[in-house]
């Protein structure tokens, strides 16, 4: 029996021709290509991985969905996750080359992380495709470098606390924020325009792209899930 191969392939964060050429060439290769999308309460399906893969030209059969409720509760989320690996197993045996994807880098926020554990569990062989993530794609397109020389970066995920935010300024040169929907109110009780430049952006490498560098700005629009900060301290 021959056995499948299974990569991990990166997107990048919105742009489709920001995906690697390897990347890209497995996708044309591949007989199955699994996809992340979100379930949402009143039954509505959506993909942002499938909204790149579309700029492809793919053959439609083999892409492949698997759709995560949009709440906290990892109930659903880990069913599916079962069910989407056993899918893929398979595959596998079947011989067939799968490629499964992800928006951004598939190694950094990735639902694609939760597969990766099952195949490494069942000593699957993958390979794993690196990408562009949406904080290295604002700091290109704000022409805003992340850090020089010394300086030091953290990335962090839905913040907590007003305090969480206050001491990584402190400690880091640069502070990236990301999924920042549901916490608006604490970057705006902590941010000080006259210390920090701001550089605010959603949904990039879409026809829907917004930049700004003004918080004020971005502080009246509805933030949607795909939108991030990057926080500098002003060297006077």
């Amino acid at each position: 029996m021959i056995n499948g191969k299974i990569y991990g392939v990166s997107l990048g964060p919105g742009d489709a021709d920001l995906i690697t050429l390897k990347g890209l060439r497995i996708l044309q290769q591949a007989d199955k290509i699994y996809y992340p999308g979100s379930l949402f309460k009143d039954g509505r399906k959506a993909s942002y991985s499938l909204s790149i893969l579309k700029h492809y030209d793919l053959d439609s059969e083999k892409l492949e969905g698997f759709y995560l409720k949009m709440d906290l509760d990892r109930a659903q989320a880990k069913a599916i996750y079962e069910r989407t690996f056993q899918q893929i197993l398979i595959d596998y045996k079947k011989g067939l080359s799968i490629a499964i994807v992800s928006e951004g880098d598939i190694s950094t926020y990735s639902s694609f992380s939760y597969l990766l554990e099952k195949i490494k569990d069942h000593e699957l062989t993958i390979h794993l495709i690196p990408g562009i993530t949406s904080y290295l794609h604002l700091a290109s397109e704000s022409k805003t470098p992340l850090c020089l020389q010394n300086e030091k970066v953290v990335v962090i995920p839905r913040i907590q606390s007003k305090e969480q935010l206050q001491e990584a300024i402190q400690n880091f040169d640069t502070v990236v924020l990301m999924k920042i929907k549901s916490v608006v109110d604490s970057i705006t009780a902590v941010i000080d325009t006259k210390k920090h430049s701001v550089t605010y952006a959603e949904r990039l490498g879409t026809d829907k792209q917004f930049i700004t560098n003004n918080w004020a700005t971005a502080n009246k629009r509805e933030t949607p899930y795909f939108s991030l900060i990057i926080i500098k301290k002003i060297n006077k």
